[in-house]
């Protein structure tokens, strides 16, 4: 049975990956091909050869403890917190304004529904419907969103709806079913739900906070043994959930059993890893996480859709539900999201905190609503005895519920997903940036004049002949030309247009830079994190097409240090020297960044580039820019040596000392890889230079 078991897995994962294929060739979602695909494996698994393929089942435990913390591990890493907080409006309506909205909507109409076609289903009941089937599912949908080109804010509103409805949406389910289970006894019943509720999300929160702190400190310090690093990574998603779960069934305080939300906990752990504990990690590490995790959440997509499959075909034939009531509320789930995203975007753009949120974002939003795993999960996990007063059908609450919950799915997978693309097209929301216009034109120019050269150096070679050389030299030489007619001809206001292309292009270099500095222990995290935020806030506003930075200093000074200086300055406190030398090293990373700039600036008229940036007018004002704020980093520098003494000093030997320990483990890993050294005398000469 054992041995069927893993026989069963390996076959699956084969399966999913022969369907990764199929769904590249097709341009289908691969989600939805992987459901279809298990939904064959059960009539396949009737012939006795191949009975092994549906032994590995996917059960509510399988799901809940195993793959669901590392489908949300994974995709709460990779946000950053501080486009959550610009959008948080925007995510806290959807994500529990219009979350309420959906599970209460379903479970009204839903209700009055069933009335209307003779079914007497309790109001309970649908109501804990509501609760399961309104969280939506971003693995599903944000592979689509991005390959279909969805603007980036719109991408990040959805992910960050999902992932934290999620968590408000089992937080409900649990207190319906608990309401389901001992019956409803009016206010008391009332104000006990809203209590659960709230102590299961604010809980789950701080304990995720305090998770995530404590894992990044570990990996902060055993920096520098990369099995530790990352089993440390490892165990934060899983270990979080478990131990909210554990904490869950046995706190009792005052009489009263405190429920945490595990998913809640798991997901605040993982941002604070995300945003804080990567910067603790060796840079090997860090690396190697990003590939690590997203092959390790490939393969529990991979592996939860087509068992899902699978499951919804087996629980299918054995419920015997009438198909209209299914029909029925697959209808009003659909009206329910869409009355959720129009009320909650609504109201939220009535208030104008945020960038309004067009119309055509709201359709897409509504339409582009996948349910996936978690709905499983809670199906599952309604009990089998539970039962209600009256209940007068053969079938029980949990089959029911199980039905139209496949229902639901199958409609999202089936209908939704392969019309989502469709959908972006006509509402015309992957139409192109100016900028991103330009790049695409420029792009495609520069790639067939490469291509030229290349045909150039082939006949050169006499590795073609004259022939081949004039045929292929007009093919590529027509394309180009070409695509230059339709740059002039799109592009209105080119020299702007390029000026902007070319700030992104700057940004990205300092961003580059950056990073190796501070791998390298030039700058501290500090330092790092507050050049990062104002290099990420200069190309959110190029891409916005907003004014230029005029200042260094635009955005250094955020809400905690204002605090910060305002409680030295009323007890007159200096400030210490470990901030002095963080300000002086701010000015320093700026003044090296912005000159490293202004030298590809000065070398671009020469480079392969200059197709691309072809604007004298644009390459002259984004020189004007940098040499301005240069100067200004240049006086500020000197501003805080004239008042620091022997700062300068300090500063550079420690610099100095972190960029000879980066030199000489770049060396040593050079000569390992060259063969130079063994294994032994890289071990041996690393160690000694490390104690040196």
């Amino acid at each position: 049975m054992t041995l069927d078991i893993y026989l069963s897995i390996f076959t699956l994962l084969l399966i999913a990956l022969g369907i990764n294929v199929l769904s590249q060739k097709t341009r289908l979602p691969y989600t939805v091909l992987l459901v279809i695909a298990g939904s064959l494996l059960v009539p396949i698994s009737e012939f006795e050869t191949l009975s092994f393929v549906t032994s590995f089942q996917l059960t509510p435990e399988l799901l809940f403890f195993v793959f669901l913390p590392i489908l949300i591990f994974e995709s709460a890493y990779h946000i950053n917190v501080r486009n959550i907080k610009e959008n948080k409006l925007a995510i806290g309506m959807l994500a529990i304004f219009g979350l309420l909205i959906s599970t209460f909507f379903i479970g009204f109409v839903g209700h009055w529904v069933f009335q209307l076609l003779g079914f007497e289903i309790p109001f309970l009941v649908t109501l804990l419907f509501g609760a399961i089937i309104s969280a939506t599912d971003p693995v599903a949908v944000l592979a689509l969103f991005k390959e279909c080109g969805a603007p980036h804010r719109l991408t990040l509103i959805f992910e960050g709806e999902s992932l934290f409805n999620d968590g408000t949406a089992f937080a409900m389910f649990l207190v319906f079913l608990q309401i389901i289970a001992h019956g409803y006894h009016g206010y008391p019943t009332l104000l006990e739900g809203v209590s659960d509720f709230s102590i299961m999300i604010l809980g789950g929160i701080v304990f995720g906070l305090l998770m995530g702190v404590l894992f990044s400190k570990l990996i902060e310090w055993v920096k520098g043994y990369a099995h530790l690093e990352l089993t440390l990574t490892l165990l934060v998603a899983h270990f979080t959930f478990l131990l909210t779960e554990l904490i869950s069934e046995s706190w009792v305080i005052a009489g009263q059993p405190i429920h945490l939300s595990s998913i809640i906990a798991t997901l605040f752990s993982s941002l604070v890893l995300g945003n804080y504990g990567r910067y603790k990690m060796s840079s090997d590490v860090e690396q190697y996480m990003e590939k690590f995790w997203e092959y390790f959440a490939f393969l529990a997509n991979s592996l939860v859709f087509i068992l899902m499959g699978l499951l919804f075909t087996s629980l299918f034939v054995s419920i015997n539900i009438p198909i209209v009531p299914v029909l029925a509320i697959v209808c009003v789930v659909v009206l329910a999201r869409a009355v959720s995203i129009y009320l909650a975007i609504g109201v939220g753009n009535l208030t104008r905190v945020e960038e309004h949120i067009p119309l055509s974002w709201q359709h897409l939003l509504s339409w582009g609503s996948l349910r996936g795993s978690l709905a499983v999960i809670m199906a599952l996990l309604v009990p089998n005895d539970i039962t209600l007063p009256g209940w007068p059908y053969e079938f029980s609450i949990k089959e029911f519920i199980i039905a139209i919950t496949i229902g639901s799915i199958y409609f999202s997978l089936l209908i939704k997903a392969p019309t989502i693309k469709k959908m972006v097209r006509w509402l015309q929301i992957d139409h192109l940036l100016p900028h991103e216009e330009l790049s695409y034109y420029k792009s495609k120019a520069m790639i067939y004049h490469e291509i030229s050269d290349r045909i150039e150096n082939l006949f050169n070679h006499h590795q073609i002949s004259k022939k081949q050389y004039e045929a292929f030299k007009a093919d590529y030489q027509r394309l180009h030309d070409e695509v230059c007619k339709q740059c002039r001809e799109k592009t209105v206001d080119s020299s702007h247009v390029v000026e902007n292309v070319l700030r992104i292009y700057t940004l990205g270099l300092q961003k580059s830079e950056l990073k190796k500095m501070f791998r390298r222990g030039e700058i501290t995290e500090s330092v790092y994190l507050r050049n990062l935020d104002i290099l990420e806030i200069q190309t959110e506003k190029v891409e916005k097409d907003k004014p230029k930075i005029k200042s260094i200093n635009a955005y250094l000074v955020t809400w905690v240090e204002v605090i910060k200086k305002l409680y030295h300055r009323l007890l007159s406190l200096p400030f210490n020297r470990e901030e002095k030398q963080e300000l002086y090293l701010y000015y320093r990373t700026q003044n090296k960044l912005i000159g490293l700039v202004l030298d590809k600036l000065n070398y671009l008229e020469k480079s392969p580039l200059s197709e691309i940036f072809d604007s004298k007018e644009a390459l002259q004002s984004v020189i004007a820019i940098y040499q301005a704020l240069k100067d200004k980093a240049m006086q500020e520098m000197k501003k805080e040596l004239s008042a620091n003494q022997g700062l300068l000093d300090e500063l550079n030997e420690q610099s100095a000392k972190a960029i000879f320990r980066s030199a000489q483990d770049e060396k040593l890993k050079e000569l390992l890889e060259n063969e130079i050294i063994s294994d032994k005398l890289y071990f041996l000469l690393k160690n000694e230079l490390d104690q040196s």
